[in-house]
């Protein structure tokens, strides 16, 4: 197999695929979709609200962590899915743990924007 994917053609494509997956989590998964629309109502308020660059950073870092813990979720339970849709326990136990990180990337928001916007 020819090594012609190098350079900025592999990060063109890797871009593509990238546009692709947030299109398809957007298309196919509500809680993205939910998080989205909070993280673009949120982004100009932390921005707004942060003294300085680091709480405007923390303050926006912890809600596209959300995001980005979101696809990570989808992603197993897509694979998980596309394995069978048949009840295991460790199908089960797989998503699980996937909602429990997305839950605790939740915590981390409003953890962050209370330390840094009230104490």
């Amino acid at each position: 197999m020819p090594d012609n994917n190098r350079g900025l053609l592999r990060f063109i494509d890797a871009a593509g695929y990238s546009w692709k997956g947030l299109k398809a989590a957007y298309k196919n998964e509500e809680a993205f979709r939910q998080e989205l629309i909070l993280f673009c109502i949120l982004v100009p308020l932390g921005l707004l609200l942060g003294n300085s660059g680091v709480e405007k950073a923390l303050l926006v870092g912890s809600l596209l962590l959300v995001l980005i813990v979101e696809l990570l979720n989808s992603a197993v339970e897509a694979v998980v899915d596309r394995i069978g849709m048949e009840q295991h326990e460790l199908s089960g136990r797989a998503k699980d743990i996937g909602s429990a990180a997305v839950a605790l990337s939740m915590v981390l928001v409003a953890a962050t924007w209370g330390l840094v916007l009230f104490i």
